[in-house]
């Protein structure tokens, strides 16, 4: 039997990268990539050489039977999503799922991960809290934001640039007008920042000034009464 390796890649800024994240993609007999074009910047940063190959959401379905039988062939793959850890919102869960029905060993590595920074730096308690991922952008949207104006751990969710104004606008209209919220953006990239307030204020912060990168919104939980 072969071994699938997990390897968190940076988010932002590539000092994140591990040795020894360096090490399994160069030892691995191939590297499973999100995208590829991504992935060899980052082979040609840290000078690794190793065979690439195509597996995101459009494709990832059609391959899995495939890899576990290489895997269990005796090939060792790694895979890396964009930037993060594999399977946080990214491809990665039904392979790992496969893998783990055919005995196959998985091992993921520590790193980086966008929430975890988020959630810490929001001041918002983080002994419990509920990752959402991403938000439905239509059908359940709603539905799935009244649930959260009724959760009183905290909740982390991803939100893209293009909707975060919708969503602070949906939280605007069922949430407690007080419920505060921390919003991280360009987590260890040169423009990183974080705003916190309430959704009437961050509506109004970010009206006023560019919206880019991808978002990690933090909402502290509903105040018991």
């Amino acid at each position: 039997m072969g071994k699938l390796y997990l390897v968190p890649t940076p988010i932002g800024n590539l000092e994140d990268m591990t040795f020894r994240a360096i090490r399994i993609l160069k030892e691995v007999d191939a590297v499973l990539a999100e995208d590829t074009r991504t992935t060899m910047k980052l082979f040609q940063k840290f000078e690794i050489s190793n065979k690439l190959i195509a597996y995101h959401l459009n494709n990832e379905h059609k391959t899995v039977d495939r890899i576990i039988g290489e895997l269990q062939s005796g090939l060792n793959f790694a895979l890396v999503s964009d930037a993060g850890t594999p399977a946080i919102s990214d491809p990665g869960f039904l392979l790992v799922r496969a893998c783990v029905q055919q005995g196959i060993e998985v091992d993921c590595l520590p790193g980086p991960t966008a929430f975890v920074p988020a959630l810490v730096n929001s001041g918002f308690p983080c002994e419990k809290f509920v990752y959402e991922g991403f938000l439905p952008t239509k059908k359940g949207r709603q539905t799935r934001i009244m649930k959260i104006a009724e959760e009183e751990r905290t909740v982390v969710l991803y939100e893209s640039p293009h909707r975060i104004l919708k969503a602070l606008a949906q939280f605007q209209e069922h949430f407690d007008p007080e419920r505060q919220i921390s919003i991280s953006r360009e987590i260890s990239k040169k423009f990183e920042e974080t705003v916190r307030g309430t959704s009437a204020e961050l509506i109004e912060y970010f009206t006023k000034n560019p919206i880019k990168g991808e978002f990690v919104v933090v909402i502290d939980g509903k105040q018991s009464k």
